[in-house]
Parts: C-alpha cells; structure tokens; sequence
C-alpha cells in the first residue's frame, strides 16, 4: 500500500488510467468481433462496413498506448487479409 502523499496520488492516477484503459480496449474488442462475426457469415458487404469501422478505433488503441503500433498494425493487416480473401 501506499505510504507517501505522492504514491497515494499516483495510486489514484493509475486507477483512473487503467479504468480508461480498459474501456478503449473493450470497445476495440467489439469492434474486432463484429468484423470476425461478419467473415464467419460469410458476409461480405457486412464484413466491409464493420471493417472501415474497426480500423480506426484499432489505430486509435495504439495511438492512445492500450496495445502497440505493430500489434495494431498486424491485427488491421490480418483482418484485411481475410477480408480480401472473403471476396476472392
């Protein structure tokens, strides 16, 4: 536990971050699983649209420091691979 006025404070700091944290990587998720739930239905048209979506807020995780640029970079790649594969 935290013992001096400055550990106390930046115990609080990190909780508020990481209740942010957690948030931006939630909405991530779901943005990542509607796309995945698309290409399991086969839906192409659907699987686009929620694609266009999930990009940006994925980028957005990786600018705001919730996962890595690269890691972003490979889920966006992933998805866009399959995606591609999806219409071919």
């Amino acid at each position: 536990m935290a013992n001096t006025p400055s550990a106390k404070k930046a115990a609080r700091k990190i909780e508020r971050r990481t209740e942010v944290n957690r948030n931006r990587r939630s909405r991530m998720r779901t943005f990542v699983r509607k796309v995945e739930e698309a290409l399991a239905a086969g839906d192409k048209d659907a699987a686009g649209a929620a694609f266009k979506s999930a990009e940006p807020e994925i980028m957005r995780a990786a600018q705001k420091g919730v996962l890595p640029k690269n890691t972003a970079s490979r889920k966006v790649s992933r998805l866009a691979h399959r995606l591609a594969k999806l219409g071919a």
